[in-house]
């Protein structure tokens, strides 16, 4: 094999992107029938950001929570290339403590964290439009020690005003990383910027001189530039 052949061969980073979904019955109809939509749509965005990404791999992991939680992508982490969006319903109680549990199971070299080139930390999207319904608070707070949690790029959409906003802020470390959209086109615009936007910072490799930012921050300073759009809804219509 020559030298050309075994570089080629080195195994790009895996960066794995997490979607975090309620689907408890008050996401039912419209809500979470913009949630299958927009996250079907920017799949192939994401599909273009790690073919053209040198650095890194992009894989999908997704868990949805209700009445408990479990793995759309049960089997681990899927390359994005091979990823396809299965629509999800929406019904039962919002069970974030589970989901929180079974996040900080997963988050670890023994579980979805093992590639053989090396991991960046990952990203993670929360979708929510209410209230826990479980004993949250224990399970958010282990899920928090956990090192790749803290060092992940997380971001949480509040789906409609009945959003618990301190819930979400306590999931993502900060209100700068929290937005809330009322309506569907709303969401899907959102859905869109937050994955394509944290995809490409999260599989970046870190830029060497000048100031460092965290890649959370890098994420959150273009957060602030869509806050209020993302407060303004784009039609009369609202949840």
């Amino acid at each position: 094999m020559s030298l050309i052949d075994e570089v080629e061969s080195i195994p790009r980073k895996t960066m794995v992107l997490f979607f975090v979904v309620d689907t408890s019955g008050s996401m039912n109809g419209e809500k979470i029938g913009s949630v299958n939509s927009a996250i079907e749509e920017v799949i192939p965005e994401i599909r273009d950001i790690s073919s053209e990404n040198a650095d890194a791999q992009i894989e999908i992991a997704v868990l949805q929570f209700d009445s408990g939680c479990r793995w759309i992508t049960s089997s681990g982490p899927v390359e994005v290339e091979k990823f396809h969006w299965n629509q999800v319903d929406a019904a039962g109680v919002t069970d974030f403590g589970a989901a929180c549990r079974e996040l900080n199971q997963k988050l670890s070299t023994k579980e979805f964290m093992k590639r053989a080139g090396g991991s960046y930390a990952p990203v993670v999207i929360l979708l929510s439009d209410g209230e826990p319904t479980d004993n949250w608070q224990p399970e958010l707070d282990d899920l928090k020690q956990n090192n790749w949690f803290t060092a992940s790029i997380k971001v949480a959409i509040a789906v409609g005003y009945d959003a618990n906003h301190d819930v979400l802020k306590q999931f993502t470390g900060s209100s700068e990383s929290v937005l809330e959209v009322h309506n569907s086109e709303a969401l899907k615009r959102m859905v869109k910027f937050v994955s394509v936007r944290s995809s490409q910072v999260g599989s970046a490799s870190n830029q060497a001189g000048g100031e460092t930012k965290s890649k959370q921050q890098q994420l959150n300073d273009d957060l602030k530039e869509i806050k209020e759009e993302a407060t303004t809804d784009f039609s009369d219509d609202e949840w």
